[in-house]
């Protein structure tokens, strides 16, 4: 297969279908736009099988995403999309940058889920957007609307899930692309890379690595494990 994109944690292959590729998940992680990285073994699996779970919900509650399949427990089969340079941050505890970038207290609940727009620029530093630099940058805004949209459903969703196995979802980052019928479908990944997770004030996701205080591997496993459980 001919690697198409190498990103930071996940490379992407063409297949022999046009519209299709496959994403592997590496055993790589990825912290201050790639300034911090390690190695931790089966972390790709975990992340890949996570999603897949993820991916499968959501289509299940009629959003659409780049999911076709996993052939194996390191990779997926997805639609070929037009990535959208634009991050959805939904929030619904305060922490991370809100915290560092605001007077917002950390550990604030929001009484609604807050979203947030950040460009998709390591090189930039994935700045903070706003409706108008949007309009300026060319973008459809009836299209950020639906992903904003979506991002706030697919937040509750999760929220639901992830209480049954008694995690709080802090915030989540959510990805959309075109397909080849100019269609805007969630994609790249559903899995604590991209999203916080408290449980018992203790962090179950990429914060872990972040600030050295534990395993991903560990967390990402009882996840997958709890998950699997209910889904």
């Amino acid at each position: 297969m001919n690697e198409i994109l190498v990103g930071k944690v996940k490379t992407v292959y063409e297949t022999a279908a046009p519209q299709e590729v496959i994403i592997r998940y590496e055993d790589k992680v990825t912290a201050g736009n790639g300034r911090k990285i390690d190695f931790p073994e089966g972390k790709g699996r975990l992340c890949c099988e996570i999603s897949s779970l993820l991916f499968k919900l959501m289509e299940k509650r009629n959003i659409k995403t780049h999911y076709i399949s996993m052939p194996t427990n390191t990779t997926m089969c997805c639609k070929k999309v037009d990535i959208i340079p634009i991050e959805v941050v939904i929030r619904n505890i305060a922490t991370g940058s809100i915290v560092r970038q605001t007077t917002i207290e950390e550990g604030t609940k929001f009484k609604w889920p807050m979203s947030e727009f950040y460009l998709k620029d390591d090189e930039k530093n994935d700045p903070l957007l706003t409706t108008e630099r949007i309009i300026m940058m060319g973008y459809n805004m009836e299209d950020v609307g639906d992903m904003e949209l979506l991002g706030k459903e697919i937040n509750l969703i999760l929220q639901n899930i992830f209480e049954e196995i008694g995690l709080t979802l802090v915030d989540l980052k959510v990805e959309f692309g075109y397909d080849a019928n100019n269609k805007v479908l969630l994609a790249d990944e559903l899995s604590p890379d991209s999203m916080r997770l408290w449980k018992d004030g203790k962090s179950f996701d990429k914060d872990l690595f972040r600030k050295g205080e534990g395993s991903i591997v560990d967390a990402y496993q009882y996840i997958l494990t709890e998950l699997r459980k209910i889904l």
